[in-house]
């Protein structure tokens, strides 16, 4: 197994630079033909969808079908799939950010019943309670 950087799905992704693009394709590609699982951290998660809004203003929707390109590629691996999975559902359903959602779902994973926070935002989450 080899581990994925940010910038490397942002080129999966974004397809915005074209010999780049056809590197990381050629990579994953590559492990498709080997079986190899490709990795991805749970901070590259976050990281992609922080870049796909800002860098790129991808809309909420948009960055949502990023990362289901991401959950669709059988290769990769992602840390704490489960977890993120559900945080994308949480993002889909509320506004909250998708970091947050992962946070949330996370801790619950962990045993916290809920995480406290003082962003008030983060009350449209179960996972959550505003101090």
């Amino acid at each position: 197994m080899i581990g994925l950087d940010t910038n490397l799905l942002i080129r999966y992704l974004t397809n915005d630079d074209r010999a780049q693009y056809a590197k990381a394709k050629r990579l994953i590609d590559e492990a498709v033909e080997r079986d190899e699982r490709l990795l991805i951290s749970c901070v590259v998660f976050c990281e992609v969808t922080w870049v796909l809004e800002t860098a790129y203003e991808y809309s909420r929707a948009e960055i949502a079908d990023a990362l289901d390109r991401i959950f669709d590629t059988a290769q990769f691996e992602i840390e704490r799939a489960p977890e993120a999975r559900q945080a994308l559902d949480d993002f889909r359903s509320t506004k909250v950010g998708f970091a947050d959602a992962l946070i949330g779902r996370i801790n619950r994973t962990l045993g916290a019943t809920k995480s406290m926070t003082f962003d008030r935002d983060l009350k449209a989450l179960e996972t959550f309670a505003v101090l």
